[in-house]
């Protein structure tokens, strides 16, 4: 769909779906609950709902883990609308009831116990669906269903174990996909997924309509990654680098980098189809949404590529990258065991023998498992059968010293990465190679000319990443009439900004971090001078809300410095305590402020809004968090409002206090 035209610069909300409330929702938010809260959004002058990514997860609850990129998750269907739930009122009322006024939902056990009833309600109405020409045309309007519907009952039969363990049906073709589901002993199982699609299509699609019509736009999140334990990555093997896992490099707050398990797309091939399946991604998800958030947009650009098999992210590479040749390194005087030397960790006995209660016989008989040692000397190399971190953990030694030999494996400089059409290996720096054994040996000659080398080759890489997000971005933004945005946060390429702005993409401005961190005091960047093509937020999903920030984390003193004329009017000693304690005062002020931000897009999470009302101040802040990153918890992605939307409704006082924040920001002249 495309973007409406607002006449003033547009302001957002940004929830789950999951956390939405009603009188008619089943223990979590569902698609039809966007109507009610649509209503709620035009009274208080919100342009716009931002959702998290809504796409099938399985047994993940987090929305960034999809099983496909097309399916609707079913825990979003509303049960009372579907036409075949007729004498299922008790059935509804008691899920209804049991876990309606949770304050965060179950996942697994919602997610089992809606598609529980969802196969009874089919099982029921057997006859009438299999019949269905609604269903058979919605089918051939939506191909995908096919390699999903397969793949899920596949999953369904193997207790949803990862298509990897499977006995049988790993690597199927495309042809006997299609067999199986033609196949008419599986026809029933096949289409009861095909039939909680269509439904999901229908009651999203009204809620979107509902929303239009309201003047209020929706937009969607695309995660840029898929879950290895996808659809996709199942039926469409070829897309994907199963060799390699996307992560990020190592920083302070993750000195080890981070994996995130999901393979990186094989580009090369995709281009070769013609990035049909991302174009029909983003045409799939234009049916539903006028603008977008691409996920990660920087793997467009380059992706962290790390090994399968490695734990963490330390030992991973940029992707595409200009590869450091033997060649290079011989010329430099590297090869031999001077290469040896730097591309290999060289483990010293005793590093290992003072984890190992100091026993230097026993530690030379476990080395001798994983290890061979150079000559007579106390180094040892790891043998060619330890090819990843994974065969250290995977083996029978103690664990002080698989942990003391994960930490070696680590200490290399430079890296292997791939062959050239010669055979010889292609190399890249490891991200923290001054901090290794290597370097720190060199001759100060020796570093300038490394220096130097990978200086060159980080050079050549921005040229690559740039003409990869040129080709990649262009060719995919123009696939759809959709506004693309993009979350670029992080250590960004030189190009990114010059990139977004040819593809008219709004980048990402999380105020609380848009600071100039070099400075003393790292003060705050003018709000009224971000790009125009951007979208300014208070909070993001990974994050602390406004009120967290501020009381938690030391948000109140560093704003109030740099914006001290918020608490102008206040006593004195009420300005103190402000700084410490958030308030619906504090809100207000804080709220009307940030809204003078020049970006197109001002987007607060609704928790935010719910601060101008002091009914919503959870005792912790911390519980109206949506995710922890790093964590892995019942508590997370759970998140579901503490008042259902026809409450809000009712809520004049809040309703008024949204619209006299953003009334300053509606008589702004339009800017998209």
């Amino acid at each position: 769909m495309r973007f409406p035209s607002f006449d003033h610069p547009v302001t957002g909300t940004a929830i789950p779906v999951g956390a939405l409330r009603t009188k008619s929702s089943c223990g979590v938010g569902e698609f039809l609950d966007l109507i009610p809260f649509a209503d709620f959004c035009a009274q208080s002058s919100i342009d716009l709902i931002q959702l998290l990514p809504i796409n099938d997860t399985g047994t993940e609850s987090s929305p960034y883990s999809a099983l496909s990129a097309f399916a609707l998750h079913p825990i979003y269907i509303r049960f009372q609308e579907l036409p075949e739930a007729e004498g299922f009122s008790k059935e509804i009322l008691a899920i209804k009831k049991k876990y309606e006024k949770l304050p965060r939902y179950n996942y697994r056990e919602l997610r089992d116990t809606k598609l529980e009833l969802l196969h009874k309600i089919f099982d029921a109405n057997e006859r009438t669906i299999l019949a269905s020409t609604d269903l058979s045309h919605w089918i051939g309007k939506n191909p995908w269903i096919i390699e999903y519907a397969v793949f899920m009952n596949l999953k369904r039969r193997n207790f949803d174990a990862s298509w990897k363990s499977w006995d049988k049906h790993q690597t199927p073709s495309h042809s006997e996909i299609l067999s199986r589901w033609n196949n008419e002993q599986k026809k029933k199982e096949h289409l009861f997924f095909a039939w909680v699609q269509m439904r999901l299509d229908e009651q999203l699609s009204k809620a979107v309509e509902y929303c239009s019509n309201k003047g209020i736009a929706v937009k969607g999140d695309i995660p840029i990654m898929m879950n290895e334990d996808s659809c996709d990555a199942w039926a469409n093997p070829e897309f994907f680098r199963d060799d390699l896992r996307a992560g990020s490099p190592p920083d302070d707050s993750n000195p080890l980098g981070q994996n995130w398990g999901f393979p990186i797309y094989n580009w090369a091939n995709l281009k070769q189809d013609g990035y049909s399946w991302w174009k029909q991604r983003l045409s799939h998800s234009a049916k539903y949404f006028h603008a977008y958030r691409i996920d990660h947009i920087l793997g467009f650009f380059r992706i962290w590529a790390i090994p399968y098999g490695e734990h963490s992210g330390f030992l991973g590479w940029t992707s595409p990258h200009e590869p450091v040749t033997s060649g290079e390194l011989a010329s430099r005087g590297f090869s031999g065991d001077r290469l040896r030397w730097i591309c290999q960790p060289h483990v010293p006995t005793n590093v290992i023998e003072q984890v190992n209660n100091h026993d230097y016989l026993g530690t030379h008989g476990i080395l001798h498992t994983l290890m061979d040692r150079i000559g007579n000397e106390e180094l040892w190399l790891f043998k060619k059968e330890i090819r990843h971190e994974c065969d250290i953990w995977n083996s029978s030694i103690p664990e002080p010293v698989k942990q003391a030999l994960a930490e070696q494996w680590r200490n290399r400089m430079i890296l292997e990465t791939g062959r050239d059409d010669t055979g010889k290996p292609l190399y890249c720096p490891v991200w923290t190679y001054k901090k290794t054994t290597a370097w720190n040996s060199l001759s100060n000659q020796e570093r300038d000319s490394l220096e130097q080398l990978f200086a060159q080759k980080s050079r050549t890489n921005e040229l690559r990443w740039k003409e990869q997000a040129v080709e990649l971005l262009g060719t995919l933004t123009s696939s759809t009439e959709m506004l693309a945005c993009a979350e670029d946060l992080g250590t960004i390429p030189e190009s990114v900004p010059e990139v977004l702005d040819t593809f008219n993409i709004l980048g990402l401005k999380v105020i609380r971090w848009e600071r100039k961190w070099t400075e003393p005091g790292q003060p705050f960047k003018d709000i009224c001078a971000y790009p125009v093509k951007s979208v300014a937020t208070t909070s993001v999903h990974d994050s602390s809300t406004i009120r967290g920030w501020w009381e938690q984390e030391n948000g109140g003193n560093d704003f109030t410095r740099d914006y001290g004329s918020i608490l102008d009017g206040l006593p004195e000693d009420t300005q103190q305590a402000a700084k410490n304690s958030f308030s619906v005062e504090l809100a207000k002020r804080v709220l009307e402020k940030l809204s003078e931000t020049s970006s197109a897009l001002f987007v607060v999470p609704l928790q935010d809004f719910l601060y101008l009302d002091q009914t919503f101040y959870a005792e912790n802040p911390d519980d109206e968090r949506i995710n922890v990153p790093g964590s892995v918890s019942t508590f997370n992605w759970t998140y579901r409002l503490p008042v259902t939307c026809e409450e809000l409704i009712k809520n004049k006082n809040l309703i008024a206090s949204i619209r006299s924040v953003l009334s300053a920001r509606r008589t702004q002249p339009k800017c998209l």
